[in-house]
């Protein structure tokens, strides 16, 4: 029997079983109810906050709604952050990111995977290196080499067909349900040597990882880069793993059309015995080549390093890394430590099964982590400890998901202290413990590297170890192979990376260090730098494709793939910069439109804004709910145009809804 409420609901079942009332809807109106319910806490919370200061545990309160409308599961973050008004997102999103740390240091990593082909290397060694897992002819269907097809990447490439197009389109619309800032990306094609496929694929591989950004479709290369300059979201990068002998000039000039800024080149050992032993196909000397050049290009340089590895041993660890961090041949930019894993069908794992290869211990693994990490100088990053594969994939070898974790505690133990750039971010140091800097203030280091000088600039807090920004600055040497750097003096800037928790682009936050003048300051820098010691009377940028625009407001010019300038004669005019950058198709109107907008009104005066506006000859002026379209205006306009800006001449963001 069911009893009835004084408002005719019903009140619950007063069988002998006391059972509950049956749940009111179905489970998706439920689902709904419970995200809505959810997200009104939260702005409550946010409108009021508590005085004490205590945030609300979300975990428990997902917990407790779901159980309050009898849902089967708790509401993930993406549908809780999809029930929060557009307005009241950008305050509370912050709060929900399950990984803060993934756009801590600035950008949204997107990575990607080229289709599953042979290395190289085999039609003249005959073997794939013995440590390899993945491939077309391993025991792991359908993956890349060196890859299992078990790792995140790996499944969202293997379901999106190996498409670049629908992987980035994919990862970008996940890290943005998420709560993930996407207005800068970065790419990191992965899945074997890249640059030993045919020209053709990487043309139509590159021009769609452009399009996912742009929106607009060609498989020209050129074409692509040009409309991926306007995008709203912006490429600041691109990354290529490849091989020592898959990264000389020929290689080196493909990349720099494609809008690549930095390498990883697997290196693994600097024991010329281990290289040759595990089958990699190259010599240390040509190891030291490829730095040189890659660096006289302009590129950042990142290895991989595997301790570990078969007839090495801990003395001969130790002494290879403290080597790659103190010799000038090696000394690179950044590393990824790949401890040696033993994987079924490897040549690694008939050498474990028969006994002739065994791997250091977790302890003694911990401890050699460890020691390298105290070997590391502070301009040089470290990307990552051990691969991303899948535990139960693994016989023989890491058994600790958390090895940087455990490696920096057992340095604290050791009385030793981890200096990388990792480790000093602002945005990790924020996040991880709490601390902010106070006393910000420039530093600089110089160091000899490949047969080259680099300066290492910075703003730092140095009483709490806090980085901030950096960049990196590099006189040609003998390798420079470029025309646009020779022929005369000509500096390099290789990196220009402000820190923090990513901003979006034209965005300011108080509370982070994006955007507050800290990448000027550093290129003012550069400048006497490169004219007054250098001696140069060019300076020239790598600059990721979305970056351009940043540069060309500096006064740099597009030369070639590089931004450059003239230290000690007149540059190209502003007029000559525009006609270089600003390419407005009427197709893409809107997208280009909107960057010329906050790069172009943001700087000028108000007065100034009637010639720049009449520049884009539209043919009308329209007034729709106080938004206003220019086309060929006069003072009187510039009071009307200017709440069309924002008010204060590039502040808040405008409407869109153009005709």
């Amino acid at each position: 029997m069911v009893a009835r409420n004084d408002a005719g609901g019903s009140a619950g079942y007063t069988s002998k079983g006391g059972r509950k009332p049956p749940p009111a809807g179905t489970e998706q109106e439920r689902f709904v109810k419970a995200c809505a319910e959810i997200a009104h806490v939260l702005i409550e919370e946010h409108d009021n906050p508590n005085p004490e200061g205590k945030n609300i545990n979300l975990n428990v309160l997902r917990g407790q709604i779901a159980k309050k409308h009898r849902l089967k599961t708790v509401p993930p973050l993406t549908a809780i952050i999809a029930a929060i008004p557009e307005h009241y997102k950008k305050h509370i999103t912050p709060k929900l990111l399950a990984k803060p740390i993934r756009t801590s240091s600035g950008i949204a990593v997107v990575a990607v995977m080229c289709k599953p082909h042979r290395c190289p290397h085999i039609a003249y060694t005959g073997n794939i290196c013995v440590y390899c897992p993945g491939g077309p002819d391993s025991d792991f269907e359908y993956s890349t080499q060196s890859y299992t097809g078990y790792e995140p990447t790996s499944m969202r490439a293997i379901r999106a067909r190996y498409d670049p197009y629908e992987q980035a389109r994919g990862r970008i619309q996940q890290l943005k349900a998420l709560g993930h800032p996407v207005d800068k990306v970065e790419y990191i094609i992965m899945g074997g040597t890249f640059m030993s496929l045919a020209p053709s694929y990487r043309e139509n591989f590159i021009s769609q990882l452009h399009n996912a950004l742009s929106g607009y479709q060609t498989d020209n290369v050129d074409e692509a880069v040009k409309f991926s300059e306007q995008s709203q979201t912006k490429c600041v990068g691109i990354t290529i793993e490849t091989r020592p002998d898959y990264c000389l000039p020929p290689h080196l000039s493909d990349m720099l059309r494609y809008g690549c800024t930095r390498l990883e080149i697997g290196v693994q050992s600097l024991y010329e015995d281990v290289a040759r032993d595990t089958n990699r196909g190259h010599t240390v000397a040509e190891v030291c080549e490829t730095f040189c050049y890659a660096k006289d290009s302009g590129f950042k340089v990142v290895t991989h390093m595997m301790p570990d590895l078969p007839n090495v041993g801990k003395e001969r660890d130790l002494w290879q890394f403290e080597e790659f961090f103190r010799n000038p041949k090696f000394r690179v930019d950044g590393l990824k430590i790949y401890p040696t894993l033993v994987i079924r069908g490897t040549g690694l794992y008939e050498l474990w099964r028969t006994g002739r290869y065994k791997n250091y211990t977790p302890n003694d693994l911990i401890d050699i982590v460890a020691k390298i990490l105290a070997f590391v100088p502070p301009w040089t990053r470290i990307y990552r400890i051990q691969r991303d594969i899948p535990m139960p994939l693994v016989t023989s070898g890491v058994e600790n998901g958390n090895l940087r974790e455990l490696a920096l505690a057992r340095m604290k133990d050791l009385g030793t202290k981890c200096r990388d750039v990792r480790t000093r971010e602002v945005g990790i140091q924020e996040i991880r413990n709490k601390i902010r800097p106070d006393k910000v203030e420039f530093c600089r280091r110089d160091y000899e590297a490949n047969q080259g000088w680099e300066s290492f600039l910075s703003y730092e807090d140095t009483e709490q170890d806090i980085l901030i920004g950096l960049l990196r600055l590099r006189k040609c040497g003998s390798h420079t192979f470029r025309p646009e750097l020779t022929g005369q003096p000509t500096t390099l800037v290789r990196e220009l990376h402000v820190y923090g928790s990513a901003v979006p682009i034209h965005g300011r936050d108080a509370q982070k260090f994006q955007h507050m003048g800290y990448g000027s300051l550093l290129m003012e820098w550069a400048e006497v730098i490169a004219k007054e010691e250098h001696g140069s009377e060019k300076i020239s940028v790598i600059s990721g494709v979305g970056v351009r625009n940043y540069y060309a407001k500096l006064g740099y010019w597009l030369d070639g793939p590089y931004m450059s300038k003239w230290l000690n004669k007149p540059n190209p005019t502003d007029v000559e910069r525009e006609e270089e950058f600003v390419h407005i198709d009427l197709k893409n109107f809107d997208a280009a439109l909107d960057d010329k907008e906050h790069d172009e009104f943001s700087r000028l005066k108000p007065e100034e804004v009637i010639d720049t506006m009449n520049k884009l000859n539209l043919d009308d002026i329209q007034e729709e709910e106080g938004q206003y379209i220019p086309g060929d205006i006069d003072a009187e306009s510039v009071s009307k145009v200017s709440g069309w800006l924002g008010g204060d001449w590039g502040g808040e963001s405008r409407k869109k809804n153009r005709r």
